[in-house]
């Protein structure tokens, strides 16, 4: 097995929207992407008090690309022009193909709003290649209990949402999505096929790439860029937990405006004009 090392450490930047707190590896200075992972917005952790407005997420457009949504904590009610209406809590997965064009909301459901309380959530966008870019939008709420809960070793456990034989989530792309938690002094390899992108994200604590003579830190809110191989060594001192996931690159041209990404300049004017229409 040739194991990967660190590349390049990729610090979030903050980026507050409104009342909720935002954090943002990718895109940042240094690295726009990394193909087919467009997008990364890692929201709170923060406690909302009663009586809040809750997440400022109202309807918007997308088109050529998916959205994948972690609600770590609290819950998100999601609704758009496809028909795709669900509430997903703490530990669920919101999967969204915006294809040729959706709208949609992402929001606080009501009792959350009324109630208040704990939120954290990550939002990534992943590319679709040029032949999907059009395929038909399609939305996929996925709750905690769907997800297989697999052992990777003693004290490391993944959960993939896509891209295992038992992942409730088949990807068009065969991207392979998951959340690691890696319990104090413990660690693993993490599958990594050779010449796939690996998406590295420490969500909350410090993880560590190879081994303590050879190895590195990857601090907390930090996306780490990987060498190519076919496994990742990871540990952790004091506990962690990762965004994790891989997928084979891309490679084509990107033309990304807004909530569109496509492969040319006239395909995003399509696109507005499109949305303009009425037609997503």
């Amino acid at each position: 097995m040739t194991t990967r090392s660190l590349a390049s450490l990729h610090r979030a930047t903050r980026d507050d929207i409104d009342t909720l707190v935002t954090r943002r590896p990718v895109p940042g200075a240094g690295l726009q992407q990394v193909d087919p992972f467009l997008f990364l917005n890692h929201h709170g952790p923060q406690t909302y008090p009663p009586g809040n407005r809750g997440l400022p997420f109202g309807p918007h457009p997308h088109r050529g690309f998916e959205t994948v949504t972690f609600i770590l904590e609290g819950s998100l009610a999601h609704h758009d022009t496809g028909g795709g209406e669900s509430i997903v809590e703490a530990g669920g997965v919101q999967w969204m193909t915006a294809g040729s064009g959706l709208t949609h909301a992402e929001l606080s459901p009501e009792d959350f709003k009324r109630d208040g309380g704990p939120l954290e959530i990550l939002q990534l966008w992943v590319n679709l290649p040029a032949r999907l870019k059009m395929t038909a939008p399609a939305y996929t709420p996925v709750t905690q209990a769907e997800i297989p809960l697999a052992d990777l070793a003693p004290g490391v456990t993944m959960r993939a949402v896509s891209g295992t034989d038992d992942a409730p989530v088949e990807s068009l792309t065969g991207v392979m999505l998951a959340t690691v938690e890696i319990a104090p002094g413990s660690s693993a390899t993490l599958p990594a096929p050779q010449g796939r992108s690996v998406l590295f994200y420490t969500v909350r604590g410090a993880a560590r790439i190879g081994g303590e003579s050879d190895g590195a830190d990857v601090p907390e809110h930090t996306l780490a860029r990987l060498t190519d191989g076919d496994g990742v060594p990871v540990s952790s001192r004091d506990g962690c937990l990762l965004l994790y996931g891989h997928a084979d690159p891309i490679g084509e041209p990107m033309v990304a405006h807004g909530p569109f990404v496509m492969n040319t300049r006239e395909e995003i004017m399509q696109a507005i004009r499109d949305h303009q229409a009425g037609k997503f």
